[in-house]
């Protein structure tokens, strides 16, 4: 339980936690191991608590009634996700997949609960952590709506150079497409094209940004 304990100690949520609350979180989680593809959770099922990466890659997506995914987060180690559902109680409101080998920890709502209402600087730092998320998805809404695939694409090999959740095993070009709401063959044409502006080399296993600051203007930042 002392990997949980680590784990728990860097996550926003738990900032201020007590030795006393921790040991209870420790002693009231479970670990859980998945292969790649697995599925973790399904939409619509009663959520189980929050959930926390050690090792590996995860999608969290929907499918449209035609079949089509949408990824919309990457969670890797010390991430956390189903933040809402551990929170209200309520259904999963997406899938949650493995993309490679992974290792998770879930801690029950019911614990979760506990701690909120045992320590006033955790329930300030949940508001703080979800109006973040909250602040993303609206950002992914205004990319995916106003910003081509190239600008969306520029943008997310960015943010790959600071979160390590959105690279590492699993995180192919087809997630990627999933991801920027594309398709893992438009994804190919944009990555030869911003290879030819001088912005990025790439090959099939591996992208390089060479030029940071063009590559910065092509996303518009």
């Amino acid at each position: 339980m002392a990997i949980l304990e680590k784990y728990v100690e860097s996550i926003l949520y738990f900032e201020g936690i007590t030795q006393e609350e921790l040991t209870y979180v420790s002693r009231n989680s479970v670990t859980r191991t998945y292969n790649p593809n697995e599925i973790i959770f399904s939409e619509g099922e009663r959520a189980e608590g929050l959930w926390i990466v050690e090792r590996g890659q995860v999608k969290i997506h929907k499918l449209n009634p035609e079949g089509n995914e949408h990824i919309l987060h990457l969670r890797g180690p010390s991430k956390t996700f189903n933040d809402i559902s551990a929170l209200d109680g309520g259904n999963n409101p997406a899938n949650a997949t493995a993309l490679s080998e992974v290792k998770v920890w879930l801690i029950p709502s019911d614990v979760i609960l506990y701690l909120l209402e045992d320590n006033p600087r955790i329930a300030l730092n949940v508001i703080r952590l979800l109006a973040k998320r909250v602040r993303s998805l609206v950002g992914q809404i205004e990319d995916i709506a106003l910003y081509s695939v190239m600008v969306r694409l520029a943008r997310f090999l960015i943010k790959q150079t600071t979160d390590p959740s959105l690279s590492g095993p699993g995180v192919t070009r087809t997630a990627i497409a999933a991801h920027l709401n594309t398709t893992p063959q438009t994804i190919s044409v944009v990555l030869r094209e911003l290879e030819t502006l001088g912005a990025i080399e790439f090959n099939r296993h591996h992208i390089s940004i060479i030029n940071k600051t063009k590559l910065n203007m092509i996303a518009l930042l």
